[in-house]
Order: structure tokens, then C-alpha cells, then sequence
């Protein structure tokens, strides 16, 4: 028998391609360990990851496009649909489940109660089908507008999907010093363009779970019942639930009036990334976002999702990991969580110059400035998330935001996962060593390379609309320096280039960081 000469080429090749791209690999932060305390959600537990690996290996090779070709991708998404909808409420005991997971015949009642759900790619694509569907059960056509309510807190996402799907993202001013939205806020806020309300459960920047049940009823007693009223638990989805002592009012299916709700598996159900599930209560909600077309010559398309094709590998490590924990294995590794998020509270709380800002229970912490503390006393969070970055644990900074009842303050931001209770001394070690090392330092200035830009806005010599008019090659000109580092005194870090951002319009700063992450990729 022959043997393929390209065989041994492609195994030649291949192990020195393996071998750069363990190099590139380990360049990076880990992924594991629990040092980095945004992007990535590490269980602790390596028979997780080693199951995960082995599930998505089973799964290599199979299109998500068509489920009536490869069965199994109906039954891994139905079951991860089906154990998600448990959780978040919305099982309403109907017999009999869809391939999608919803639950199937009822005698020929309305389903309006029936939860059903689509497995996505993860938060991004949930929030713009949630939006998408949400233009469509309000009759709305393509390009006739229609708009999205949301605290200026919820995620950019529904931002995202405001501008793909051409609505408008009306965002809702939240308490400057608390980062909570009123209910009130928020209803009076919708008007007869509105297709959707946002909450989330709860906010990434804040950790604040918004008043799901106070906007749901406002909405039930004075709103279109059409308009859809999402829940964003991408974040909280699988944590909020089995969190210690509960998290107070309901926030998920269980509040009837609640049409959606998204949940990430790659965040708190410790999967590997991209899986997430959008659920919708009703059968008509729940395929309108759906594309089905056979206008053309080629086979019939139906997408339940953004993409066509799809790797089932995802999917199939995510459901693997959820039969593996079950609810027990789940509330032991929240247990974790909500131990060391109490732990890092207590002791990042007793940080001078620094203040960790009151949130609901979860597994988010915001620190800012203590100005109480005193001009030479004080620690600016972007310098203390940049030395904590040197000294090996990545905090991720969050800048100021400007609203007219008054700005939320620069921050950092920390997500605790399970793993992070083994850490919680050398995290706090490394931030009081941070916060020692810039206490007393001012507010960090904006690069070098933007001065000429912020004076000449500051005059008026330059508009907005001036910066946005520049060709796309004058602006990766402005940021290519910025990435080195070099013009900040600290040695570097992201502090400076968010001090641009707090001081430029919105999107102007939107159109620098574009460039800024441009030039770092090509």
C-alpha cells in the first residue's frame, strides 16, 4: 500500500507550527491559576478542562449548520438549553421538550408561557438576537427603527446590536455614586419606539443586579405587551443562582413578565469559550430572530443563529461539563466564589486610598479612588491596576463616565472564579504592594502622542467631527506610538491611554481605541 508523501510533509510542518504556537502561547497571561481577574473563568478543577478537551475532540469535525444531518447536535443543544432553562425558572412542567429544548405539545393552548432556547456563540451574538427578535415581535421592518432601553451600565453588546441592526440604544443615567438604575428611570424612558428593556444580572462595571421585577411590572401595567423585557445574565446566569444565601428579588424566568434572558456557559458553567444560550418565553419570540430563506438555488438555509456554519466543538465540552457538575458540583464552585469574593471584599476594603464600591451579592468587585483618604494618600485605580499587572496579577481598569447627574468614577474591576480562593493572599499581597507603590501619585496623564489633540479640542481649534473626518491612516499614525508605553512615567500600562479616553467625546475615544487595537494586531 502507498503511503501519501504529503503525510509526512503535513507531520513535519506540523509539529514546527505546533512548536511556534507553543512559543506565542507562552507569551501570554495564564489561563489557569487564577491571575488574571477578567476574560477568563477558571473552575480550579483540571478534570473540567481535561474532560472538556476530550468532549470537544469527540465533537471535532461536525457542522452545527444542520441538525437533520448530524443528530447529535440537536441533542447536545437541546440538553444544554434544557439544563439552563431549569435553572434560570423557566420550566413550567409542560410534557415533552423540542429539539431546541422549549417544551413541546400542550394540548393546543398558548405557549405564550413555554420557554424555548438556541446555544450561540456567546453573549454578543444572545443580546443582538434578544434585540433582533425583539424588533420583530414589534412589527418593525428592517430599517424602520425602533429602539433599545438600557441602564448606561448594561453591556456594550446591546450597543453593538443597536448599530448592526439599525435601532437606537437609548441609555438610561444610573446613580453616579452607587452605578444603580431606577425602575422609574427606565420606564419613563419608553416610548412608542421602544422594542426592548435591558437589565442585568448583573452589570459587569458595577456588579449590580438591576430591578428586574420593578420594571416588569411598570411594563405589564402601563406598556405595549409586545415590548420585550431581556434579562442580560450572561455573567450571572450560573452563579447568581446557586450564590449562598440567594441574591434577594428575582431577577430571571421566574418573574412572568420577563420574555428573554441570556446565559454564558464559558463564564460561570467553567466551558471553554464561545458558548452561550438565549432563551425566549414563547414559541412565536423564540424563532423570530431565526433567518429561513429558499430564495436562491441552493439547498434550504435555516439559522437559528448569526452564523451558518458552526463547530459543534464548543457545544459539546460545555454540555460535557454541565452533566459533570450537576447542581451540587455547581453550588460547591460558586461556594468557592462567594468565599473569596467576601475575603478579597474585606481586605481590598482595608486598602488606604483605595474603596471597593458597594454591589449586590456576586462574584464582581469595583475598587476607585478613597478621596476621603487625601490628596497625597489617595491610590487612582488605573495605577494600581497597571503595578498590580506588573507585579502579575491583571486587574482590568474601567474609566470615568460622563452623564449629566454626574460621572461614574475611573475603577478597576475584578471577576473572582473558583480558583481564586487558593490566591486570596497573594492577591491581596499584590495589591497592597500596588497601592503602596503609586499612593499619592496624580491621575495619570493621556500619551504624549494625544496632547496636541486634547489642547487643540480644548481651544476649539479642533472639533469632534474634525477627528472623525481624518483618514483612517493619520489616525493609526496618532495611536502606533501609544502602545509602548513609553511617554508614561509608571513604565507603561494601560492608565494613560484611558486618561485620553476620559477626556475625549465618546466617539472620538471609540475611534482611537479601534485604531489602538488595529495597530496591535496587524
Amino acid at each position: 500500500m502507498s503511503v501519501d508523501p504529503l503525510e509526512a510533509v503535513v507531520a513535519r510542518r506540523g509539529d514546527e507550527a505546533l512548536e511556534t504556537l507553543a512559543g506565542l502561547r507562552a507569551t501570554d497571561p495564564p489561563t489557569t491559576g487564577g491571575r488574571v481577574l477578567s476574560y477568563v473563568y477558571d473552575s480550579g478543577v483540571s478534570a473540567l478542562d481535561d474532560l472538556a478537551v476530550r468532549a470537544a475532540g469527540l465533537a471535532h469535525g461536525v457542522n452545527g449548520l444542520d441538525p437533520t444531518v448530524f443528530g447529535s447536535v440537536a441533542r447536545i443543544h437541546g440538553g444544554i438549553v434544557r439544563r439552563v432553562r431549569t435553572i434560570l425558572g423557566g420550566d413550567s412542567g409542560g410534557a415533552g421538550t423540542d429539539g431546541n429544548g422549549g417544551n413541546g405539545g400542550n394540548g393546543g393552548e398558548s405557549d405564550d408561557d413555554e420557554v424555548y432556547g438556541v446555544v450561540t456563540s456567546g453573549g454578543t451574538e444572545s443580546c443582538v438576537l434578544a434585540s433582533l427578535a425583539a424588533r420583530e415581535v414589534s412589527g418593525r421592518a428592517p430599517g424602520s427603527g425602533g429602539s433599545i432601553v438600557a441602564p448606561v451600565t448594561a453591556h456594550a453588546a446591546f450597543r453593538k446590536a443597536a448599530h448592526v441592526l439599525g435601532m437606537r440604544f437609548v441609555g438610561v443615567e444610573v446613580d453616579p455614586a452607587t452605578g444603580r438604575a431606577a425602575a422609574e428611570d427606565l420606564l419613563a424612558a419608553v416610548d412608542g419606539d421602544t422594542c426592548m428593556v435591558v437589565c442585568s444580572a448583573p452589570s459587569y462595571p458595577t456588579g449590580v443586579i438591576d430591578p428586574v421585577e420593578q420594571v416588569a411590572a411598570g411594563l405589564e401595567a402601563r406598556h405595549d405587551p409586545r415590548i420585550g423585557l431581556h434579562v442580560d445574565a450572561c455573567l450571572g446566569g450560573l452563579v447568581l443562582p446557586f450564590w449562598p444565601g440567594g441574591v434577594g428579588e428575582a431577577w430571571d424566568l421566574r418573574v412572568p413578565r420577563v420574555t428573554s434572558i441570556s446565559a454564558d456557559l464559558h463564564k460561570y458553567g467553567f466551558a471553554p469559550k464561545g458558548t452561550s444560550v438565549l432563551l425566549s418565553r414563547g414559541r412565536a419570540r423564540h424563532r423570530a430572530s431565526w433567518f429561513a430563506t429558499v430564495d436562491w438555488p441552493g439547498y434550504p438555509v435555516v439559522n437559528p443563529t448569526l452564523s451558518g456554519s458552526k463547530p459543534l466543538e464548543p457545544s459539546a465540552a460545555a454540555w460535557a461539563v454541565l452533566e459533570a457538575l450537576g447542581d451540587d458540583g455547581q453550588r460547591e464552585l460558586v461556594a468557592r466564589t462567594a468565599r473569596a469574593t467576601s475575603r478579597l471584599v474585606e481586605g481590598l476594603s482595608a486598602i488606604e486610598g483605595l474603596k471597593v464600591v458597594d454591589s449586590d451579592p456576586g462574584p464582581l468587585i469595583a475598587v476607585v479612588a478613597d478621596v476621603s483618604a487625601g490628596e497625597d494618600r489617595v491610590v487612582h485605580p488605573h495605577r494600581w491596576a497597571d503595578e498590580c499587572g506588573r507585579r502579575g496579577i491583571a486587574v482590568q481598569a474601567q474609566p470615568a463616565y460622563r452623564q449629566q447627574r454626574g460621572s461614574l468614577s475611573s475603577s478597576s474591576h475584578l471577576t473572582i472564579t473558583p480558583v481564586t480562593e487558593r490566591l486570596t493572599g497573594e492577591i491581596l499581597g499584590v495589591a497592597r504592594g500596588a497601592a503602596d507603590a503609586v499612593r499619592g501619585m496624580p491621575a495619570p496623564a493621556p500619551p504624549a502622542e494625544f496632547a496636541d489633540v486634547l489642547d487643540a479640542l480644548g481651544s476649539g481649534a479642533l472639533s469632534p467631527g474634525d477627528l472623525l473626518a481624518l483618514p483612517e491612516d493619520d489616525v493609526h499614525e496618532l495611536v502606533a506610538g501609544v502602545s509602548s508605553g513609553a511617554s508614561d512615567e509608571t513604565g507603561g500600562g494601560m492608565a494613560p491611554l484611558l486618561a485620553a479616553i476620559e477626556r475625549l467625546p465618546a466617539e472620538v475615544g471609540a475611534r482611537l481605541v479601534r485604531a489602538y487595537l488595529a495597530a496591535v494586531m496587524e
